[in-house]
């Protein structure tokens, strides 16, 4: 069968459902992405939006589930589909659906703190020694606006501060 690729940029909408579907686990979410464009005399006007269902299966429950909620900058690569439904009055209906093959934050539209680094580098390679896998560091990726100071960034995470604009600079 030939499958529909595509990767969105946008905000989980609606807070993620972890269900079980057989002996498999599904996290469900629905995403929207909204353009915009310029206008002749340059100002911003909203453009097109794009909602789906996201279905992230298999190792992707346990990070969406752990990391991701309503409201966060998502990336989401995957396959899309059409599904197609009859609804409870008994109408032909139809979604637009993603199955997820990757899942992550966009670090343009925000700060992520990485809690556990999974495969760490081995002494030989980086001639340092090398971090057990089960040890838990704290990385910040400060870097994604100009101007943004990392201990302000971990200001922000001690108090629980999660406001994208606070952090931009002009």
């Amino acid at each position: 069968m030939f499958e529909t690729p595509i990767t969105v940029v946008g905000t989980i909408v609606t807070r993620p459902d972890r269900r079980w579907v057989g002996d498999q686990e599904l996290i469900k979410f629905r995403v929207a992405s909204n353009s915009r464009r310029r206008t002749a005399d340059g100002a911003w006007e909203p453009g097109n939006s794009l909602y789906a269902t996201v279905n992230c299966w298999g190792r992707l429950v346990t990070g969406v589930g752990a990391a991701l909620g309503k409201g966060d900058a998502v990336i989401v690569v995957g396959h899309v589909y059409t599904s197609e439904y009859e609804d409870r009055d008994g109408n032909r209906r139809s979604s637009l659906e993603i199955r997820a093959t990757s899942v992550g934050p966009d670090v343009a539209r925000c700060i992520v703190r990485i809690d556990k680094r999974r495969h760490p580098e081995s002494s030989a390679e980086s001639g340092e020694q090398a971090v057990p896998s089960d040890t838990t560091s704290q990385l910040t990726a400060a870097a994604v606006t100009d101007g943004v100071d990392p201990d302000e960034v971990d200001a922000m995470a001690a108090d629980g501060t999660d406001d994208d604009e606070s952090l931009l600079t002009a």
